[in-house]
């Protein structure tokens, strides 16, 4: 009985240094993060309340014609479509 009473602080203080260590690395504590996420979600049963947490999108659908930098990369996107099929075609 007394040795059990002095091998529980043992064993806990273990437990700690080594949760301490391991959280040490930030990699580390995003892994525990999502994991603690993941349980929290499986315990409360809230899959829909994850689906929208992105909502409402900033700049979705009709881009503002004024908007410079969108513009450009949106043309940009389409010249390498483009770009892209004309070197096939005249491979």
């Amino acid at each position: 009985m007394r040795q059990a009473m002095r091998l529980k602080p043992m064993i806990l203080a273990g437990a700690g240094a080594s949760a301490f260590l391991w959280l040490s690395s930030k990699e580390n504590r995003v892994k525990a993060k999502d994991m603690f996420n993941h349980w929290k979600q499986k315990w409360t049963g809230s899959k829909t309340a994850s689906k929208f947490e992105s909502f409402p999108l900033e700049k979705a659908g009709h881009p503002d014609p004024y908007d410079i930098e969108d513009n450009k990369m949106v043309s940009e996107g389409a010249m390498y479509a483009v770009q892209y099929y004309n070197e096939e075609k005249e491979k």
